[in-house]
């Protein structure tokens, strides 16, 4: 699909308050985790690893011929893990690495192949994905992440408020119901690429104020100087699973093809 070298590393932790042992749903035959891998060989990247806290995890990987790793329990994040792998396997400070989410066995291979260009040709220290949001009650939900960006596509600042306020509409009668014609108004999809040195440094870097209160981990590399530039994508990705809803749903859907 591409000559750009790059790697996949799909965190895989086992516990799960809504959905325990969440990588090893069984989607039509295999792990959750093994189908991610499956769509993610498809992008082109040149490695696949999971990255995992579990011997189970990594039991279904190896039988299913997915590349492994055994990483800490107690990582606060999926960041954390992937700094790890960097560090296991010793990748130097311009390899390309795209964080997949091990619930989203629908992920599309091009949207990882297109993040991880984004970096490439940007010069970044991480890339990430937004689509347009044209309802408004998503864009006054504070679970829907906005993203405002600059001129030159890095992000300005990702936050959970409505971002940008259109001041004029929303006051109108009318206005607080819909959106205003061609508004810039884009929602963050956590798809991450990220270059190696930015992932050795991330431990040392301290909690940012804003991401203390707005619960978003990218503030973090915002408020240390880190450049994040944003892809466009027409609309949103496959949704991942979060619930046992989602996993009835997903089995549904595998057990169909």
């Amino acid at each position: 699909m591409s000559a750009l070298a790059f790697k996949v590393v799909i965190p895989a932790r086992f516990a799960s308050t809504r959905l325990p042992a969440k990588p090893l749903l069984d989607l039509g035959g295999k792990p959750m985790v093994v189908r991610v891998a499956e769509q993610a060989r498809l992008s082109g990247a040149d490695e696949i690893w999971v990255a995992t806290d579990h011997p189970d995890v990594l039991a279904a990987a190896k039988q299913h011929d997915v590349a492994v790793l055994m990483t800490r329990s107690d990582h606060p994040t999926g960041t954390d893990r992937l700094a790890e792998v960097v560090e296991q396997c010793g990748w130097s400070d311009d390899t390309i690495i795209v964080n997949v989410q091990g619930d989203e066995p629908l992920i599309e291979p091009e949207v990882i192949l297109q993040t991880a260009r984004q970096l490439a040709e940007s010069g970044a220290d991480i890339a990430t994905v937004a689509h347009p949001i044209h309802d408004a009650a998503d864009f006054f939900n504070p679970n829907v992440v906005k993203v405002v960006c600059r001129a030159d596509g890095d992000a300005a600042y990702f936050s959970r408020a409505p971002i940008p306020y259109a001041r004029d509409h929303f006051a109108s009668e009318h206005g607080g119901n819909t959106l205003p014609d061609a508004f810039p108004a884009y929602r963050h999809v956590g798809l991450y690429a990220y270059r190696a040195s930015f992932l050795k440094a991330y431990a040392g870097l301290s909690v940012a104020p804003t991401e203390k209160f707005e619960s978003l981990e990218q503030l973090r590399a915002l408020w240390h100087g880190y450049r994040i530039s944003v892809t466009l994508i027409g609309s949103a990705p496959a949704p991942g699973v979060d619930t046992p809803e989602d996993a009835e749903r997903m089995r549904k859907l595998f057990d169909r093809a």
